[in-house]
């Protein structure tokens, strides 16, 4: 196998090539390099920062001269491609915009069309070499599987341009290291180099240099040190000084970014009258590492955040979206950086941004687009506080949401959980680590109560995302030698970063049903759907019907009447019914199934369907303090793509026994004039009311965000007509509009019907 010369460039002037597994290039082993003639004379590296060793911007070098990729027309089908041109089995993902830094030099190749399947990028379509109209700000880098090629030899040749770079960071404890609580907030700052970790000298050190390490660390903020008493215990210890003259700004996104200095091999005397930098760093709410330190920051006035994110599998990380004039909505892309992102995460608690995403990575959100052409420093205290440009509607598509994945602080928690029997590392039955120092062991949880929620939980913690199923029966999964259940009555909101944050028995086990075959199991997946009912369509379409008592047979068959229908004199008199459409969206980024497959489908008879789903929606009439005075049901008499984006395909249809489901991009559209579509208001007194509806109310199919499964809509009844507005999802306003909304039911009216 020939050398591959690798070389790492970056617009700091900084180089890294830590491992010879994160730089090399190789041809498939299977195919010899004398039968690509298309690769010969070529040679391909990753660079940029901050990377992975697996991932950064595509640079290849061709007569001689290194030059980069334009990220036009690129896809994931040309990133497989150039991972293995690189020595790595496939690609996972890819960036554009120069996310590793702008390279120099050449663009080499633009309007790249690969079907995936080429030997060489030179099989795949373009512009031509050399020929582009990109500037470097426009660089595509890939995201490799970390998993090497059979074969792959890692003793190529590594040319380096410099000499350093800093890959890792971390806290080492003065004292304590190793039972010191996490997340460690407070240390000695240590970089991770070719030799392993190093102190940094103390000269010249500053807050901003802090601020920039604990960002990348996950934490917000820094806070003063106590440097004497560290000084104090420096003259105590031996140290190994392996960086100095650090000078950051402030808004640095990653250590490497900020000029610094590497000692020599032959430097005998490093930091002279120095000490190894000490840092301490805020966590964010969720990170309280104390009770102290959550005490103090529930003693501080808290107002309520205008940013957010959604849609994300992890914490951390999601679709921006911010407040504005009380109703929520998303930013463009256009200009989103390193530095905006990060100005979100540490707004919202967590350290510097790792990533800036475009192009509705985090799925597209609906309703208003509120901000582009974000331009922050970096030091702002919210997003709000960038100069940002208002749009409308012609300026940007939801299709650009911007998003974010944030730094965050190491925990531990996914070392307290496994799975175990499953065929992957994605599903399994769930086991806990329970106990103190000396005395931990792992047991299983009792699956009575166990749902999609509590799954969510158990996904999140072990890093694997969302959970597509939460199963109260595992006994097709081998537990090994663990049978013990340690863990019953788990409860979780779904929003707990750990199990042990939700409610449950604790020491006391209390199960229903014994035995292995009856404990916790999950099966986790990295997307999720997402629905979102159309609330303005609710709105327009509302409207009362007194409807004939022998119309009414097969709804009251399926339970679709209130209960005063039973004893009414049929087949004469009506009911009085309150009919609207419901459109319903899959904003996520995996389709919405139903949880039972075909063969346990139920048939209807007098409908002449059959129902995936028995409770689908709930439809409800609600006092203003919340007392329910009517109520419906629609179970899912079919689900499939009614209409679809424009460039989305349809997927499920109905018909013939097909198969039954949401496509991310569509839409099932539930028209006011078929059966069960209302709610019976025959009983209902005159006032002022609100409607509610909500998807997918038992929670029975996973989705990436419950909070917006909600509809609600002021309305009043004046015992003949009925007024419906201000429909809303139900986390589309802010708080204090949400309690405006439930003080003041009906009392405003925009529509009669």
């Amino acid at each position: 196998m020939r050398p591959v010369s690798v070389w790492q460039r970056s617009p700091w002037g900084l180089l890294l090539c830590l491992l010879c597994s994160s730089c090399l290039g190789s041809p498939t082993p299977s195919t010899p390099p004398e039968k690509r003639a298309g690769s010969q004379g070529l040679r391909f590296r990753l660079a940029g920062f901050p990377r992975k060793p697996f991932e950064g911007r595509v640079e290849i070098q061709r007569a001689g001269e290194w030059g980069t990729i334009c990220d036009d027309d690129f896809t994931l089908q040309a990133a497989h491609v150039l991972c293995r041109e690189l020595g790595f089995t496939e690609a996972t993902g890819w960036t554009h915009s120069a996310k590793y830094g702008p390279g120099t030099g050449r663009i080499w190749l633009d309007n790249l069309s690969c079907s995936g399947t080429e030997q060489s990028v030179t099989e795949c379509a373009s512009r031509g070499w050399g020929n582009s109209d990109c500037t470097h700000d426009e660089d595509a880098g890939v995201i490799c599987k970390d998993q090497r090629l059979p074969g792959f030899s890692d003793s190529n040749v590594i040319e380096v341009e410099q000499q350093l770079q800093v890959e890792e960071v971390r806290l080492r404890p003065a004292v304590g290291w190793g039972r010191r609580p996490l997340p460690v907030t407070e240390g000695l700052v240590e970089v991770k180099l070719p030799d392993g970790w190093s102190q940094v000298c103390d000269k010249g050190w500053s807050a901003h240099n802090s601020r920039v390490v604990c960002g990348m660390l996950g934490f917000p903020s820094e806070k003063r040190v106590n440097t004497a008493f560290y000084r104090l215990l420096a003259q105590r210890q031996q140290h190994s000084f392996g960086l100095h003259g650090v000078a950051c700004v402030g808004t640095e996104a990653h250590l490497s970014l900020c000029s610094l200095e590497f000692y020599r091999a032959n430097d005998t005397t490093r930091c002279p009258g120095g000490a190894p930098a000490v840092v301490s760093c805020v966590p964010g709410p969720l990170y309280a590492a104390s009770s102290g330190q959550k005490k103090q920051q529930q003693s501080k006035p808290q107002g309520e955040t205008r940013v957010r994110l959604k849609g994300g599998a992890h914490p951390g990380e999601g679709r921006v979206e911010v407040l504005k004039a009380s109703t929520w909505g998303t930013v463009c892309d256009r200009k989103w950086d390193l530095q905006a992102a990060s100005v979100v995460c540490r707004e919202l608690g967590f350290g510097s941004a790792r990533e800036a995403l475009s192009g509705a990575r985090m799925g597209q959100g609906m309703g208003a687009i509120h901000l582009s052409e974000v331009r922050c420093s970096g030091q702002e205290p919210s997003l709000w506080k960038c100069p940002h440009k208002n749009i409308t509607a012609e300026d940007c598509s939801h299709s650009q949401d911007a998003g974010v994945r944030c730094n965050l602080p190491y925990t531990g928690v996914e070392t307290k959980i496994r799975l175990s029997g499953g065929r992957s590392r994605h599903e399994g039955r769930v086991e806990v680590q329970i106990g103190g120092p000396g005395s931990l062991r792992w047991g299983l949880i009792c699956g009575d109560d166990w749902g999609t929620r509590e799954a969510m939980v158990a996904c999140r913690q072990l890093g694997l995302g969302y959970a597509s199923h939460g199963l109260q029966e595992t006994w097709y999964w081998d537990s090994g030698n663990t049978t013990e259940v340690v863990m019953s009555g788990v409860r979780c909101t779904g929003s707990e970063l750990s199990l042990d944050q939700c409610a449950h028995h604790g020491t006391h086990v209390a199960c229903k049903r014994t035995g292995t075959r009856f404990t916790a199991g999950v099966i986790c997946s990295e997307t999720a759907s997402d629905l979102l009912l159309h609330s303005a369509l609710v709105q327009e379409t509302a409207y009362i019907e007194d409807r004939p008592l022998h119309m009414l047979y097969c709804a009251a068959e399926e339970n679709c009447l209130a209960r005063s229908a039973r004893s009414a004199n049929w087949p004469y008199g009506h009911r009085r019914l309150l009919r609207f459409s419901s459109q319903i969206h899959n904003l996520g980024r995996a389709d919405f199934r139903p949880k039972a497959g075909r063969h346990s489908w139920v048939w209807h008879e007098c409908h002449g369907h059959y129902h995936s789903m028995d409770i689908f929606t709930h439809y409800d009439i609600l006092t203003p303090n919340g007392t329910k005075v009517a109520e419906g049901h629609k179970a899912s008499f079919c689900l499939e793509d009614t209409e679809c984006q424009e460039d989305v395909s349809k997927r499920y249809e109905c018909a013939n026994f097909g198969e039954q489901g949401i496509t991310v991009g569509c839409w099932d559209l539930y028209r006011h004039d078929i059966d069960c579509q209302w709610i019976d208001i025959t009983d209902v007194k005159p006032g002022n009311y609100i409607l509610q509806v909500v998807i997918n109310p038992n929670f029975e199919v996973a989705e990436s965000d419950f909070t917006n499964n909600a509809m609600k809509c002021n309305c009043k009844y004046d015992g003949h007509r009925i007024w419906v507005h201000n429909c809303h999802i139900g986390d589309a306003f802010s708080e204090e509009a949400n309690r405006r909304f439930e003080r003041y039911p009906g009392q405003t009216s925009n529509q009669i019907v």
